[in-house]
């Protein structure tokens, strides 16, 4: 049975704690489908197809992950890419609690479907995209929090 697995975000930007939890769920799943939502209400900084080619820098050359864009609910982009996982990472507390109520209501509309919780490595536990993002637009280095394949700079037009 081909077990696919969705890692849905914003992935604005795909930081080093994203990289590492689709890495090391690699060895679990026979294909991992980096889905990047679109959503007109967020005041994203990359526009999604900048976001799409950075992740799809980041695993050039590995074939068992596909970057791609996805509007509307995750449980039916799964069902439409026959995707039998919901692929999540867990940084905090906080971060469970959340999550394990977004994955119950997936569960109950798509029963079909199970969330996979990993928990995030302690060196990236402080990384997320808000902070991230808030560091590029005040001008500091944010190199060391986004994967090495990514520079910024190209992205950011400095």
């Amino acid at each position: 049975m081909n077990k696919t697995a969705v890692f849905p975000g914003s992935f604005d930007p795909f930081t080093v704690g994203h990289e590492a939890l689709v890495r090391r769920a690699l060895p679990l799943f026979d294909r991992i489908i980096i889905a990047v939502g679109e959503n007109a209400e967020k005041n994203n900084l990359f526009s999604i197809e900048m976001r799409l080619r950075m992740i799809s820098k980041v695993f050039d050359g590995e074939e068992r992950v596909e970057v791609t864009r996805f509007s509307g609910l995750t449980v039916e982009f799964c069902r439409r890419h026959n995707a039998g996982y919901i692929l999540r990472g867990l940084r905090t507390a906080a971060d469970f609690e959340y999550e394990r109520a977004m994955g119950h209501m997936n569960w109950k509309m798509a029963p079909e479907i199970d969330t996979v919780f990993l928990l995030t490595s302690t060196e990236h536990t402080p990384v997320n995209s808000t902070i991230v993002r808030d560091i590029i637009k005040n001008g500091g280095d944010a190199s060391m929090f986004v994967p090495s394949s990514i520079n910024l700079s190209d992205y950011l037009g400095r």
